[in-house]
């Protein structure tokens, strides 16, 4: 950030992205179709699992897919336990970054117990690679149930915790209230979605407005703001992991303890590993799918999911192989982050602190 400074109050700021930048899209379009998810768990890299299924969605979409319900359950609950694990990071470092210590500590440990849950299913702590096209890499583990409610009811208590201790200190919540104020209409001219934009009083959540996966099935409240400042994108985040929790704990009850979590389809579902070891048609699909990559129709389409940032979006153009033709990414921090500098100007340098916390810019998903 180039600053223009009369003391210590900003006259003037240039809000520079762009340092982190991997070409990211040109990657995806060198590998097969099924080799994009290691790279969607580099975008925001503290929520992966919402984005393996945002890209997942998207070649459904391209593909006619319809996975089974199972699996939507099942994804449904990995990206709230994702969205848990992005909101937690943020509020924390947001409380740390200011001085409040202990509270990001609390975080962290509610932080550390989703991590936890989602190395039991998934097998790593934060870079899943779990998501597949037509499905999941494998069924849930027979204690998921169980361990999720577990979870939630850990994490709202941390929550309730650390909310105490923050929002009781006086100097936190000066730091925070009437600091960074954006309006709803000018957080829309930029562009902006997700905790972001409904702490500005903007009620648009993609999981309301138009749903997917089974959103519209389940009850769960859209927390919004009143004055657009750096206190409500801290509250609305607050607000949107106890609403998380109360996904988690409706959808643990609609998914069935058996069948499958990916599409019966040769054409894009890796053959199970003891019939690759032991027919001859197991190994020649398995074969195909590794080296060729499944064949995706030609077309082009966009699909929107609601990240831990806002509304991301994959662009996918496909000519007919098993090779992306181009893929173009909407990060939801991209436009927050551009709009960093009209926030911070006429403020103060030590507001920068609180104001980008609040924004969660993730290097990953901003420069990709």
């Amino acid at each position: 950030i180039v600053l223009e400074l009369d003391g210590e109050n900003i006259q003037k700021a240039d809000v520079q992205i762009g340092y982190l930048h991997r070409g990211f899209e040109k990657m995806c379009e060198r590998g097969t179709w099924a080799q994009v998810f290691p790279y969607t768990d580099r975008l925001n890299y503290v929520s992966p699992m919402l984005n393996n299924v945002g890209y997942a969605l998207a070649v459904e979409k391209l593909c006619g897919i319809a996975v089974p319900e199972r699996c939507e359950w099942y994804r449904m609950i990995l990206g709230e336990l994702a969205r848990i694990s992005d909101h937690l990071t943020c509020t924390g470092a947001m409380a740390m970054e200011l001085g409040a210590f202990t509270p990001f500590l609390y975080y962290c440990k509610g932080r550390e117990m989703v991590w936890d849950l989602l190395e039991e299913e998934t097998g790593a702590r934060m870079t899943h690679s779990f998501g597949r096209v037509g499905g999941m890499a494998k069924q849930p583990t027979p204690a998921f149930k169980e361990l999720c409610k577990a979870v939630c009811e850990q994490v709202l208590s941390i929550v309730a915790e650390g909310e105490t201790m923050l929002l009781g200190n006086r100097i936190f919540v000066d730091r925070l209230e009437n600091v960074g104020v954006i309006s709803g209409a000018d957080a829309l001219a930029l562009g902006w979605t997700g905790p972001c934009l409904r702490a500005s009083g903007v009620a648009y959540d993609v999981r309301k407005a138009h749903p997917y996966l089974r959103y519209d099935e389940v009850e769960f409240d859209v927390p919004v703001g009143k004055n657009g400042d750096t206190l409500d994108r801290f509250l609305v985040r607050l607000g949107e992991i106890r609403q998380s929790c109360r996904i988690i704990l409706q959808s643990i009850e609609r998914l069935a303890d058996s069948g499958p979590v990916s599409v019966d389809d040769p054409r894009f579902v890796m053959p199970e590993k003891e019939d690759v070891y032991n027919t001859i048609e197991g190994t020649i699909a398995h074969f195909k799918l590794v080296m060729e990559g499944i064949k995706v129709p030609k077309g082009e389409v966009y699909s929107y999911t609601e990240g831990g940032n806002g509304e991301l979006g994959f662009y996918l153009v496909s000519d007919g192989t098993g090779t992306p033709h181009r893929v173009r990414i909407r990060p939801p921090c991209f436009p927050i982050v551009a709009g960093l500098g009209q926030i911070i100007t006429k403020g103060m340098i030590s507001d920068i602190v609180p104001i980008f916390g609040s924004m969660n810019m993730i290097g990953g998903e901003c420069d990709h």
